[in-house]
């Protein structure tokens, strides 16, 4: 799968738009407190979920806002490929004693934006994720950016994502129109807000538009 910064290689396209407005409207998705760790997963794979939350970093990026990306798919990482860089970070941080984030943390060409990518593979990623190390990590990270984006698996075919739910300020769930059941999108749901998760919104992804079939990015409220 091709994976494409569309806000930053072509700004002005409906799609990169559509991530501004994404973008506007997760400002005032939470009016009652603060809104720093943003969680990004999906139903199941291949639905869009680390692009759109790459393009999404971009898009606060782009605002003035510092923004960090941080890829907690210990199990497909996808971040270091997307922005190029070489795939050093949470785990590494996390399993080795002397290595700090501020060491793995890099600068992506795009102003305002930082990646810190998953690391090396591990036996056991929902333990890691779970881990009091990581809650220290996240608390560490906080103080490095405005808005910090966090990378998950999919919801429904490991815990890795529930596991992180309660860690992170919200979440922001990425449905696939025609890859994900109606079904398994309410099971996803349910299983975040068990896992005390806050569900942000909902991202309809690769719905297509008008006879070029473009695709769009859709954004509501769970209320």
């Amino acid at each position: 799968m091709e994976q494409k910064l569309v806000v930053h290689e072509d700004a002005k396209s409906p799609i990169a738009e559509a991530y501004r407005t994404l973008r506007t409207n997760m400002q005032f998705a939470k009016l009652d407190g603060e809104l720093k760790v943003i969680m990004f997963t999906s139903a199941g794979p291949d639905e869009g979920k680390s692009t759109t939350a790459a393009n999404t970093a971009v898009a606060l990026a782009q605002s003035g806002k510092s923004v960090l990306i941080v890829d907690c798919d210990l199990r497909k990482p996808v971040q270091y490929r997307i922005f190029a860089k070489k795939n050093r970070g949470v785990t590494d941080i996390l399993i080795e004693e002397n290595i700090t984030a501020a060491q793995l943390i890099v600068d992506t060409t795009i102003p305002n934006l930082r990646v810190l990518p998953s690391g090396p593979i591990p036996p056991n990623p929902s333990e890691l994720l779970g881990s009091q190390s990581m809650t220290k990590l996240l608390e560490e990270l906080k103080q490095t950016a405005d808005v910090i984006i966090i990378d998950a698996p999919p919801a429904i075919a490991v815990t890795d994502a529930c596991v992180l739910a309660s860690k992170v300020d919200g979440v922001i769930l990425v449905l696939g129109a025609g890859l994900v059941r109606p079904d398994m999108a309410r099971k996803a749901k349910e299983l975040l807000i068990k896992a005390q998760g806050e569900i942000l919104g909902v991202i309809m992804n690769r719905v297509e538009v008008e006879a070029e079939h473009a695709y769009y990015y859709y954004y509501y409220g769970n209320e």
